[in-house]
């Protein structure tokens, strides 16, 4: 079982900062804001998605921040996105910390006349920095640990 020990008030406030930068990812992405988006990575980042799931090879390695553009436009497909953020595991080492982090993204999206579904269940090994007392993002990698299509039927009520 996890030890929990009292936090110092500067740790507190950097696992708090790097809560937020994560919940921001999952609210710029539901919300298209791609440029926020971006703006959560150093400009020399590095990004990789690995869509086989755990084990594969990268299905994309993207370096730096204007490469990731193409990555959150292409979020402009869906009728709708939503992200649930789950537990975060993050380990603070000064101005840089490491974080395993899981979220379950809904993409909803139509074929052949058809409203679909797609759920990701997904993990963010994260590598962050602190610049000028602000946290980013400079190293993602995106593990589809596993995923489901199905038909969307009609909003019910209640």
């Amino acid at each position: 079982m996890a030890s929990h020990s009292t936090l110092l008030p500067q740790e507190a406030a950097d696992r708090l900062a790097i809560r937020e930068l994560f919940d921001a990812y999952a609210h710029c992405a539901d919300t298209r804001d791609a440029e926020g988006q971006k703006a959560l990575f150093t400009t020399d980042t590095h990004f990789e998605v690995y869509m086989a799931g755990p084990g594969s090879e990268p299905s994309s390695v993207l370096e730096g921040r204007e490469a990731l553009s193409p990555v959150f436009d292409d979020l402009n497909r869906y009728e709708a996105t939503m992200h649930f953020n789950g537990q975060s595991t993050v380990i603070l080492d000064g101005n840089s910390a490491t974080g395993d982090s899981y979220t379950i993204a809904h993409h909803v999206y139509r074929e052949d006349g058809t409203r679909m579904m797609m759920v990701a269940w997904l993990r963010y090994l994260d590598t962050f920095t602190k610049i000028e007392q602000t946290w980013y993002i400079a190293e993602r990698k995106i593990v589809l640990e596993w995923s489901e299509t199905r038909p969307l039927g009609p909003p019910t009520a209640g």
